[in-house]
């Protein structure tokens, strides 16, 4: 009776452990996160972020398209190695690293314009949101979007 006891308080522990583990770690970016266009208000892209050495960058992983809208577009606008280069699969977020509260020190490049800004982003909500910050010169000079932590 006792092996029984001591084996179902291992199993239960380890599972609240694994369901911790799964539903990731809120004090970090490092995840997918959905972009929502600030004219519409509806979804335009998912991001996944990682990390490498204290450092985060985030890629385009997948575009919400109208039928009527080019599923595989391509960066016509942007400079360098990114020119004529798939939309999907493009890094567009470089260089952030933890500063405090924030990440800053980054850089964000807008596939509409092709142009790259510098960024810093921070965790709202508990980790849910991301509030990602592109601007010329000093953070006073751009613009904030919202992003979603995708579940």
């Amino acid at each position: 009776m006792r092996n029984l006891l001591k084996t179902t308080v291992l199993v239960t522990a380890l599972a609240i452990a694994g369901t911790a583990a799964a539903a990731g770690d809120n004090t970090s970016p490092v995840g997918t996160w959905k972009t929502i266009d600030d004219a519409s208000g509806k979804p335009k892209s998912l991001i996944v972020i990682t990390e490498n050495n204290g450092v985060l960058q985030g890629k385009i992983e997948k575009l919400f398209r109208t039928p009527e809208e080019d599923q595989n577009p391509k960066c016509d606008k942007c400079t360098g190695a990114n020119k004529d280069q798939p939309i999907i699969g493009l890094t567009i977020l470089t260089g952030l690293k933890k500063d405090g509260k924030e990440w800053s020190g980054g850089e964000i490049m807008d596939p509409a314009n092709g142009k790259v800004y510098k960024s810093k982003a921070e965790l709202t909500d508990g980790g849910s949101k991301l509030q990602v910050r592109g601007y010329i010169g000093v953070p006073m000079f751009g613009r904030s979007q919202t992003w979603v932590r995708e579940e």
